[in-house]
């Protein structure tokens, strides 16, 4: 019985040992850290600030490569074909579980085709409104005023699709209200015209209106999240104003393509999750308005599976597709 015992420990060790044995010499080359959107972006910033701390951990370069275009999806797309071997990785957030539902043919299928190594940042949205063409304060007040003049309400958004659209169309179905969208090419051409009194209300990232809320610009009246944000901390949750199971928060993860040895997923989780939690990284998130956030591969998997699937449910009941 021992000799079978030996015996079998051995054959695990031989199974398990070409993978551990990839896990203590990778990486032995440059890293790439593809982000599907242009330089300067937010998932650019944040891909820096990883990819720094990253690099000195891995003792090899970690670069980041933008690759902007199609909505994000040929940057998922461009990685989601590279081999799957720990040396080309993406970072990405919310848009690449809604593609399935707003697109008929993409380059990738977000379930089969990536490896889901750990999420590193969360960032709420703020419901948010002119004042000065829109004189409410509260989601109770938003809601009479909507109410009281189906139609005649306007809110921006950086595009079919956005958060800053999908979390509009959420609250819409969940009040039973009447706004009209107005999506725009981008966030920059959405967000002047809201301050200009062109439309009167939005959803944008709270730290891209933080600024012209304090300026007394606009207005948050709610923000999404399980807690209230720190940059806005006088404004409630969605929740706490009274509207349930319509928050969308915004999320970023580092993924690979498909089958990455699960010694390299997990050695990339143990050092990202350590990167993470260096005080200087956690500050800088925190500047970028954003909350650091570790997790383990099966969380994000599971994260990016259940919204997959809450889009295919809500994007063609909501009549929403991409132009």
């Amino acid at each position: 019985m021992k000799i079978r015992g030996v015996v079998r420990a051995a054959l695990a060790m031989a199974v398990l040992w070409p993978a551990m044995a990839v896990a203590q010499s990778y990486p032995t080359r440059p890293v790439t850290m593809v982000t599907p959107y242009s330089a300067g972006s937010g998932f650019d910033v944040l891909s820096r600030v990883v990819a720094e701390k990253l690099s000195a951990r891995l003792h090899q370069p970690v670069i980041v490569d933008d690759k902007p275009g199609a909505a994000g999806n040929l940057g998922a797309g461009y990685v989601a074909k590279a081999a799957p071997d720990g040396y080309t990785l993406l970072v990405t957030g919310n848009a690449i579980a809604v593609a399935p539902a707003l697109y008929k043919s993409l380059p990738f299928d977000p379930v089969k085709d990536f490896t889901y190594i750990a999420e590193v940042a969360t960032g709420s949205m703020a419901l948010v409104v002119n004042p000065k063409v829109l004189p409410v304060k509260t989601l109770a007040e938003l809601k009479a005023a909507a109410l009281k003049s189906p139609g005649k309400l306007n809110y921006s958004s950086a595009g079919i699709g956005t958060p800053h659209h999908l979390g509009m169309e959420l609250l819409k179905k969940k009040l039973g209200l009447d706004i009209v969208h107005v999506p725009y090419s981008g966030a920059t051409g959405a967000l002047n015209d809201l301050l200009a009194g062109h439309v009167q209300l939005a959803m944008f990232p709270a730290n891209v209106v933080m600024r012209f809320a304090k300026s007394g610009q606009l207005r948050v009246i709610a923000v999404s999240g399980k807690a209230r944000s720190q940059l806005a901390p006088d404004a409630p949750t969605f929740e706490e104003a009274g509207l349930k199971d319509a928050d969308i928060q915004l999320y970023y993860f580092v993924s690979a393509p498909a089958h990455l040895p699960p010694a390299v997923t997990a050695k990339l989780n143990s050092e990202i999750v350590a990167v993470l939690a260096e005080p200087d990284v956690r500050d800088h998130l925190t500047k970028l308005g954003l909350a650091p956030q570790s997790s383990t591969p099966e969380a994000v998997t599971s994260l990016v599976t259940q919204d997959v699937a809450r889009w295919k449910a809500f994007i063609p009941a909501a009549h929403i597709t991409a132009n």
